[in-house]
């Protein structure tokens, strides 16, 4: 396969990572929960940045599925959003998508930036996403 200009060629197992902290300013809900689509913008974001370093193109997000919702983002968490290439087609890339928890506020009024790692982060959201790129 030829890389188009600026990619460098779709293959299996090719992995994007970003980290994220959660604002409190997109806590939604009581106890600062954040709605579950944030985690699918952040799955945008980083299949974007697979798209363009596999393809050199930004690429179309075409559907999401099997989309899980295991566990709460809170505003005050840091995420890790991975992407996995699982299948390379002519135009289309199928992808794994996850968000863990790496780190999360725990304030008290003592402390009210205190936060703290996970050890091990715990699996907050899931989904396999298909984007689709010029041909």
């Amino acid at each position: 396969m030829t890389a188009p200009a600026g990619g460098r060629g779709a293959e299996v197992g090719t992995r994007v990572v970003h980290r994220r902290y959660v604002p409190y300013s997109h806590a939604h809900y009581a106890g600062n929960l954040v709605d579950g689509a944030y985690s699918l913008g952040l799955f945008g974001d980083v299949a974007t940045e697979m798209c363009i370093l596999t393809d050199g193109d930004e690429g179309l997000f075409a559907s999401y599925s099997d989309v899980q919702f295991v566990s709460p983002v809170r505003a005050g968490d840091v995420l890790e959003i991975s992407c996995e290439v699982t299948r390379v087609g002519t135009r289309s890339r199928q992808l794994e998508l996850a968000v863990h928890v790496v780190a999360r506020g725990a304030a008290t009024a003592e402390r009210p930036g205190a936060a703290a790692l996970l050890e091990p982060p715990l699996l907050a959201t899931t989904a396999t996403g298909t984007v689709v790129v010029p041909g």
